[in-house]
């Protein structure tokens, strides 16, 4: 009976050396595999008109420094014209959203009715794939025209993401450029493109980047799954003593 005993405890301690390592890695490739929650209108504080919040960087893409020198412009403007502009960054948007859809919805969420809409402005960048969209009032689209508007999210911001994700530049000149336009002077318009003549690299994107790190960790971890438990059996097998 003593025997018997021993026998089924050290089964069972066999057992659980062998289902340990399995249960890690299954744990550990969870992980790893698990992308960045999305951002839904819904999880977007409540704002209204007047609301001294004028950048909300859910990306972490822009430096406290900058933001504050934004939000300073946007302040001013504010006071001088009853004019306000906001910039939203997101790191990542539920499925089937777009930046335009995104920023309608909670342009809608933060001013209901249309006149609190009418002197807003709201622009909106979904940060993994640099898509912007731009969302203005009626009494807005007189100085801030429908081309002007598209102009600041598809050049002015676009561009310098374009080269080399330069997020602070791109709020910065975009800033510049809504002020002037919404205090009625002359449009400073787009920055300057310049052609160059580039091979194409191999470099990958951040995100790339990370998605194959991701894939590594997961084939090395089922790759010890498979090893460990082999490793743990053989070693379990040769220290038993001999009947």
């Amino acid at each position: 009976m003593k025997q018997l005993l021993k026998q089924v405890f050290s089964n069972q301690k066999h057992l659980i050396w062998l289902i340990l390592p399995l249960v890690t890695v299954i744990i550990a490739a969870s992980l790893f595999a698990t992308p960045a929650l999305a951002t839904g209108v819904d999880q977007i504080s409540n704002l209204t008109a007047g609301n001294d919040t004028w950048v909300l960087d859910q990306g972490e893409v822009i430096s406290r420094l900058n933001e504050g020198k934004i939000s300073s412009a946007f302040k001013d403007l504010a006071k001088q014209t009853d004019k306000e502009v906001r910039i939203v960054t997101v790191r990542r948007l539920d499925y089937g959203e777009t930046p335009e859809s995104f920023a309608k919805q909670l342009f809608k969420k933060w001013f209901p009715t249309k006149s609190a809409q009418a002197n807003q402005t709201l622009l909106v960048i979904d940060t993994v794939t640099n898509g912007t969209a731009i969302i203005t009032g009626d009494q807005v689209k007189p100085l801030l025209t429908d081309s002007i508007a598209e102009s600041v999210a598809t050049e002015t911001v676009s561009v310098p993401l374009r080269n080399g994700n330069k997020y602070n530049q791109a709020f910065l000149d975009a800033s510049d450029r809504l002020v002037a336009v919404l205090s009625g002077k002359a449009d400073p318009g787009p920055p300057q493109i310049i052609d160059n003549v580039q091979v194409e690299g191999t470099f990958r994107k951040a995100e790339e980047t990370d998605q194959g790190n991701a894939t590594a960790w997961v084939v090395g971890l089922l790759i010890a799954a498979t090893v460990i438990p082999m490793a743990t059996y053989y070693i379990y097998q040769i220290n038993q003593p001999s009947s």
